[in-house]
Parts: C-alpha cells; structure tokens; sequence
C-alpha cells in the first residue's frame, strides 16, 4: 500500500539512492521540460549525503532517434505511435548525445555517483527504466550490478515521476529489489493521465511510495 508520508528510515550498507535522469533538457527551459523540475536538485543533494551508495541514470540519444517527432514526417510531440516494441510516446528532441540538454543540472552533486547508467543511445528503441529498454526485454546491466555489489533496497528519485522513474520502480520490483519512491525527489510531467496511472501501477507492483526520509 502506497501511502504519501515522511518517514524516519535507518539506511544501511545494502540500500542505493538511483537518481534518474537529471538532465538540464528535463529542467526549466529545457527541450522537455518537466514543471518545477530543478526543485529536485537540492531534495536529491540533500538525500545524496544520506547514502553510501549512488547511481545515475542519465538520458542519451542520438540524433534522430526514433522516439523524437522530428524522425516521423507529419508527426507532432506528444503523438503515440506503434514501433515493433509496442505504443510509443513521441517526444520533442532532446538529451541528444554531447549537448548542454544532455548535462546532468549543474547543482546536482554528481561526484559521489559510483556508475552512470546511459539509456536510450539504441536509435530504433526508446529506454524509459533504468533496468530495460521499452522492449521490456534488453536489459542496461544494472540489475546485475546491483546484485553482484549487494544492493537489495532501491530509493529512487528524479525525472520524471511518471515516466522514467515509474518504469524504473515497476522494474526494480519485478527484478527483486525493495524499492521506495521519496516523492519529494520527483516531479512528473501528466500526460493525458499519466501519473495517475503511474501511482497506480507502482502501488500494483508494491513500490513503498514516501514523501520524503525525513
């Protein structure tokens, strides 16, 4: 049962703060812009210090990948349309490989980071989690590394509630790991219902959803 709460938790050896896709094209004045986007940077900083582990995920497109209206004549942002893998969202171009949109916010506190996972840098599939592409079937490695290092509890954190991280907690769960999302880390984008159906489908998948660690 996913209940919106501050929560005193004592964080251990085996617990990961996964910070998701904190990109300057995310934030304000970026290319896909979640509302209030950079308010999560000094939440994420502040939780950051709490961990002993970290890892990012970080968005990483090539030009015209396949997700980006722009490579669907006739297409606008925000259309779905069927791809060999299932329904996809079409977006405006953004986090392309090398450029400022792609940067992770400038205030966020990168340096204890121990991996960054990119996703996404596959031209014919979009990558919303940060354990699978949207085939739902190529994995990005992280779920191994996770176990092989001795990870078992998830706390993520980011951009955006109802995509990236929604995928990435759904996964987590499916994979194995206790996963929590700290609500004051995110902020989402609301497409058509989107986080509605986002809270709805991590509560499914038994995601402890919290406001903040206290």
């Amino acid at each position: 049962m996913m209940g919106k709460t501050n929560m005193q938790m004592r964080l251990g050896d085996d617990d990961l703060l996964l910070i998701i896709d904190v990109q300057n094209d995310f934030c304000p004045g970026g290319a896909l812009a979640v509302a209030d986007g950079d308010a999560v940077v000094p939440v994420i900083n502040r939780l950051a210090e709490r961990f002993n582990h970290v890892v990012l995920t970080q968005d990483w497109h090539p030009p015209g990948h396949s997700s980006f209206a722009t490579s669907h004549p006739g297409a606008a942002a925000f259309d779905t349309i069927s791809m060999p893998y299932g329904q996809q969202t079409l977006w405006p171009d953004h986090c392309i490989q090398g450029t400022p949109g792609a940067a992770f916010h400038p205030q966020l506190a990168t340096d204890r980071a121990e991996l960054v996972i990119r996703k996404g840098f596959r031209a014919a599939i979009d990558s919303y989690s940060a354990f699978h592409e949207n085939d739902r079937r190529t994995p990005t490695g992280l779920a191994g590394y996770l176990r092989e290092r001795g990870l078992r509890r998830i706390f993520l954190v980011g951009l955006a509630t109802d995509y990236c991280v929604y995928y990435s907690a759904v996964d987590a769960r499916r994979l194995g790991f206790d996963t929590v999302l700290v609500e004051a880390g995110c902020r989402a984008i609301d497409l058509a219902g989107s986080l509605d159906a986002a809270w709805a489908g991590m509560a499914d998948a038994g995601v402890q959803r919290v406001n903040d660690l206290g």
